[in-house]
């Protein structure tokens, strides 16, 4: 009986501890915060349990409440935590002159993704000096199959990981563009392979084109480089002829990611 009572309790623990950090995670696709009964809502929790769990999230730092809109936002804890994260993997400090220098080619905006389990994960943004460009939020999730950067981190992943996500990655139709047949992504991704690049014309959004190479560190794919643009100002040759600048920058940035 006293093992069995452990074990509820352990369980209880871990059942919390995975429903916070669900809602945080809930929290940080609102970055200008939300009200507690739109995030209960959206999490499917009980009010009571929204409330009890945001308290403990503001309680520790990790989420901040603001009296007068009585909405719950990221708090400094997150921004700690990411900065960490940051120098660990090599995205601080040399990274982004070295996408700023890109950027100063191409004069289009320039993306650092990593792959974040099944979905693309921004962590650096350059924008091009024109006065539309496009505009990757660093800690904004996007999907794998339908973006040029998510087609890279799928293409050259080790073989096992490869094979896992051409089975399993959700293939939905974010525009009338992308790619839903699961055969069809099969033979995209070996092209990528073939060709050391991707290229998502308007697959993601409409009136967005995109070109990336994969950035490897000690041989392993660690990131993905895109150069980003309107559709209206890039046409997929276009693109195309940044592939030597964009895998010349790739090559900066993994030998500053080895650095560090």
């Amino acid at each position: 009986m006293m093992t069995d009572a452990t074990d509820n309790g352990a369980g209880r623990t871990q059942d919390m501890v995975g429903k916070a950090l669900s809602l945080l995670t809930l929290l940080g696709e609102h970055p200008h915060g939300a009200v507690a009964s739109a995030l209960a809502r959206e999490s499917g929790f009980p009010l009571s349990t929204a409330h009890r769990l945001l308290g403990i999230l503001v309680r520790e730092g990790f989420a901040k409440f603001e009296q007068t809109t009585r909405q719950y936002a990221v708090g400094i804890r997150i921004f700690e935590l990411a900065q960490s994260v940051s120098v660990a993997y090599g995205f601080a400090g040399m990274t982004r002159p070295i996408l700023e220098e890109l950027s100063a080619i191409t004069k289009e905006a320039s993306l650092l993704t990593v792959r974040d389990n099944d979905r693309q994960l921004y962590v650096q943004t350059i924008a091009g000096p024109q006065q539309v460009s496009v505009n990757g939020e660093p800690g904004r999730h996007g999907p794998l199959h339908c973006t040029a950067v998510g087609k890279v981190l799928t293409a050259f992943a080790v073989d096992s990981v490869r094979e896992q996500l051409l089975a399993s990655i959700s293939l939905d139709a974010c525009s009338p563009n992308s790619i839903t047949d699961r055969a069809a992504f099969r033979v995209e991704i070996e092209k990528v392979r073939r060709l050391g690049y991707a290229i998502a014309d308007e697959e993601h959004e409409l009136g967005i084109r995109a070109i990336a190479v994969p950035v490897f560190v000690h041989g392993e794919v660690v990131a993905a480089l895109a150069t980003a643009a309107p559709a209206y100002r890039a046409s997929v040759e276009r693109l195309e002829e940044y592939v030597p600048h964009l895998h010349e920058t790739a090559r900066s940035l993994a030998t500053v990611m080895a650095l560090q």
